[in-house]
């Protein structure tokens, strides 16, 4: 009771007072790394800022807005908002299972008539509050029984297979790899880490046969793109062109032969790193991946200087779903991993995953201006 005290009657920081304290380094890299994607929108359009590049500046406009409104929200009201929208979500993800949009061979958008939305990105975000707030309640002991652990594999294991049935495999795999981050940090020990993995490859012929016909294609693809040159492989062997084609300094602004006489598909979404390397080539990537490392190491540093357990927690498992989308978008396009559909996070065009990423930042933001709050450790489902 004294700590719930402690927490209630610390003066409250003014409206103003937080947006003082806003994390402006954190908002200047994001804006610097929005910024990379409208100037490469523009150019892959042909110098226009239609139909993609203003688009896309709207909503980030939004997102800031978003951005700036989440920050200011009481870590405490966002732990108890965790298993409310966890649940919502997985409603939302019931949705698209008998009523969602089909785009691409996939089923992961409910059409609301203004815009559409693809409750597997909001999945990423309810999923770190909900294993935050879960493990928040335990302490460090309690945390690494493998009792405590059917609880938040529920909670990871439910959303990664309603998001294989749309199928959308780069999310399902995005989802993965936050609750193995939030189990690690949280006491996982290493033997129940190798055992997991050690199952996971017992259950790839399985998981073969549950595979769509595209998804293995893409697969094969990968382990040997040059069998298909103008047909599956056709995406990933542009890549490569293009993106070796832009040597160090690349071919200049709008000078890039492969997205401008569109031989390189996806150039304004999955592959917009490709277009970045031809036009600017290692040296603009290169800036990029710095804008990217600045802002992993400033989330990092916000979730070690956070008070409460949950407020910790959540800005690293924000942080790890950030650094998802990095590596599996460029490990994608390079051809290290099969094409599984994953953004580039602020610079691919995209209505939902832009906004979801601005929403992730937010909550981060909150963590780092509610860094000295506390927060009871306590297991109800309301402070």
């Amino acid at each position: 009771m004294a700590v719930r005290a402690l927490a209630i009657d610390r003066p409250k920081p003014s409206p103003l007072a937080k947006l003082l304290d806003l994390h402006w380094p954190l908002l200047l890299a994001v804006t610097a790394i929005a910024s990379i994607g409208f100037l490469m929108l523009y150019s892959v359009a042909g110098g226009s800022l239609d139909p993609w590049a203003m688009r896309q500046i709207v909503r980030f406009g939004v997102g800031l807005v978003i951005l700036l409104t989440f920050a200011m929200v009481d870590i405490r009201i966002w732990m108890s908002a965790a298993y409310p929208f966890y649940i919502a979500t997985i409603g939302l993800l019931l949705v698209v299972q008998f009523a969602g949009t089909f785009g691409k061979g996939a089923e992961r958008w409910i059409d609301l008539g203004v815009v559409q939305i693809q409750p597997s990105e909001l999945m990423k975000l309810a999923l770190v509050l909900a294993l935050a707030r879960y493990f928040h309640g335990r302490s460090y002991e309690d945390a690494i029984k493998l009792k405590s652990l059917i609880v938040p594999l529920g909670l990871i294991g439910i959303p990664v297979v309603l998001v294989l049935m749309q199928p959308n495999l780069g999310t399902a795999l995005i989802l993965c790899f936050i609750g193995a981050c939030i189990l690690f940090v949280s006491g996982l020990r290493w033997w129940v880490i190798i055992a997991g993995l050690a199952a996971v490859a017992a259950a790839l012929p399985v998981g073969w046969e549950m595979l769509h016909d595209y998804q293995r294609q893409r697969i094969l693809t990968f382990l040997d793109p040059e069998s298909d040159p103008m047909g599956a492989g056709w995406n990933i062997m542009q890549s490569k062109i293009a993106m070796g084609s832009g040597g160090l300094f690349g071919k200049g602004f709008m000078g890039g032969t492969q997205s401008q006489l569109d031989f390189l598909p996806e150039k304004h979404t999955d592959f917009i790193l490709v277009s970045l390397g031809e036009e600017f080539g290692f040296a603009g990537c290169m800036i990029l991946v710095g804008l990217y490392a600045l802002v992993l190491l400033i989330g990092l540093a916000i979730a070690l200087g956070a008070r409460s357990h949950f407020a910790r927690i959540t800005a690293l498992g924000l942080t790890m779903n950030f650094l998802a989308y990095i590596l599996i978008n460029m490990s994608m396009v390079m051809g290290v991993i099969p094409v599984v559909g994953i953004p580039l996070p602020l610079v691919s065009y995209g209505g939902t995953a832009m906004l979801t990423v601005m929403m992730g930042f937010g909550i981060l933001m909150s963590v780092h201006v509610h860094r000295q709050t506390e927060v009871p450790r306590q297991t109800g489902w309301l402070i």
